[in-house]
């Protein structure tokens, strides 16, 4: 089955500016599906855009599977970065007959794009097709590390075990699912008075990171090695306050500022290990003036500037680019090594395997502030290191 049976053309008509185009603008850059499916192996494309046209999972949110064209017609009408895009838009994936035939759908293209070394960007839709995006590296075999930037833990069980699942329930799908194939998850911008104490513990029993909206909000920097560590990453919308991003039933008076949902972005293309990103729950029945959608649009237009500007910054490759750090606790338990980059002045720390690692690694590589290794130097253990030497027993 070819990548196209499963994709509807842009109707870009419906929202062209009527003098078309500037040069300047990527709705001239980006190769578009209007008639004929593009060519994804004559063109060699960095990062392909896919809209998803269903939002049954959507709970207390229909409408939003409406929203891919908005964001794209926000999206083109702005201007090129400092940088040569590669971008292709293959269309719509249509609601499936049954919400499992979505599922299987983005799946498969999620999973055909990323073993061709093109990046998708998703469009939804409801947030509980994060987990069609997850499915989608099954076949990768290979752990993955699941960030979900949101307000709250989609931890919800259904009623109906006949129900593939919905936007708040979608977790336990992923949580799970056999083979487990997810090695860490975590959450960005959690409020807690939305989450129960029992999902809190589930969090920490497992040893998953979560960040409370209070943490990050004002302090950025903390979220960027926790997002430089993701394979992928599900951006639900209602996670921006409602005052910056009203395009959502469940939109509320907190969450993150619009320039921070664009910082995140940036710091989400800036990943090298980064494979996908979704974004998800906005609903253009509540939008005011296009408002949200032109900040989906720069959310994404960010995405790329960072994309494009990724610096290869794989630790120790070669080691030349960087410079080690060791350090010994209190308790002489451990001695933890650090990893500075010399390119960018970002942060790793190594954590042995308990054994040899399943292709005989000694070590595993999590990114890491600087104020970890600060706290390893004044003998303190970071909590960072303990939960990942948790995960990896």
């Amino acid at each position: 089955m070819s990548l196209s049976d499963f994709f509807s053309p842009v109707n870009v008509s419906k929202f062209t500016p009527k003098e078309g185009y500037y040069s300047s603008h990527l709705g001239s850059k980006i190769a578009i599906h209007e008639t004929s499916f593009p060519d994804l192996e004559e063109e060699k494309y960095d990062v392909a855009i896919i809209g998803i046209l269903d939002d049954r999972g959507a709970v207390n949110n229909q409408g939003c599977a409406l929203g891919p064209d908005y964001i794209r017609e926000k999206l083109y009408a702005l201007n090129e970065g400092a940088y040569k895009a590669k971008i292709v838009d293959l269309g719509n994936i249509k609601a499936g007959e049954k919400i499992s035939d979505t599922y299987i759908a983005l799946k498969m293209v999620v999973n055909e794009l990323i073993k061709n070394e093109i990046f998708p960007v998703i469009l939804g839709g409801g947030q509980d097709l994060t987990y069609a995006q997850y499915m989608a590296y099954e076949e990768l075999e290979q752990k993955v590390d699941l960030v979900i930037i949101d307000s709250q833990f989609d931890l919800d069980e259904s009623e109906d075990d006949s129900v593939a699942t919905n936007s708040i329930s979608y977790l336990n799908k992923i949580f799970l699912h056999q083979p487990n194939y997810l090695f860490n998850f975590s959450n960005l911008g959690y409020q807690t008075y939305f989450v129960n104490q029992d999902s809190l513990r589930v969090m920490d029993k497992l040893f998953f990171d979560a960040q409370r909206l209070g943490e990050i909000s004002g302090a950025m920097h903390i979220a960027e090695p926790v997002i430089r560590n993701a394979d992928m990453i599900s951006f639900d919308i209602s996670s921006i306050r409602a005052s910056d991003a009203m395009a959502n039933a469940n939109a509320g008076p907190n969450g993150f500022y619009g320039e921070e949902a664009c910082q995140l972005c940036r710091y989400a293309g800036f990943s090298d290990k980064l494979s996908s990103i979704g974004f998800y729950e906005f609903n253009p029945a509540y939008d005011q003036n296009g408002q949200t959608a032109m900040l989906v649009a720069q959310m994404i237009w960010c995405f790329l500037d960072g994309f494009y500007n990724r610096k290869k910054d794989i630790p120790l490759k070669p080691k030349t680019d960087y410079v080690i750090y060791k350090t010994s606790l209190k308790e002489d338990a451990h001695e933890l090594i650090f990893i500075k980059s010399k390119k960018t002045d970002r942060w790793w720390m190594q954590v042995p395997y308990p054994t040899l690692g399943s292709k005989n690694e000694r070590f595993h590589l999590v990114p890491c502030l600087y104020e970890d290794y600060q706290l390893a130097v004044s003998g303190e253990m970071p909590d960072l290191w303990w939960r990942t030497y948790q995960k990896l027993n």
